[in-house]
């Protein structure tokens, strides 16, 4: 289970998305500080969900300030459907058949 959706980090102002970034390196610091003096983690998932919500949080904080819509898609244009590049043991077999017969 997610310690903040994304809904929420959407939701929330730039100030208080500050706050709470830095509210949760200063916990995921303290676990990683416990688990390097020799201690083990009470709860190893959070630490890997605490992460996750630093990373989200960063992530809306990039896309707010260049204005990135959510409902952004990516798409291949490099390399369209249907398109037959040749692989490098295709090239090796055409430049035998070249120089051999």
């Amino acid at each position: 289970m997610a310690i903040i959706k994304r809904k929420e980090i959407s939701g929330m102002n730039e100030e208080a998305l500050r706050k709470r970034l830095a509210e949760f390196r200063l916990e995921l610091s303290k676990a990683r500080s416990q688990i390097i003096v020799g201690g083990s983690a009470a709860n190893p998932g959070r630490i890997k969900e605490q992460r996750k919500v630093v990373a989200r949080i960063l992530t809306e904080l990039h896309k707010r300030k260049n204005n990135i819509k959510n409902n952004i898609k990516i798409t291949d244009s490099l390399s369209p459907k249907g398109d037959t590049k040749n692989t490098s043991s295709e090239k090796s077999e055409e430049s035998m058949n070249k120089g051999g017969v």
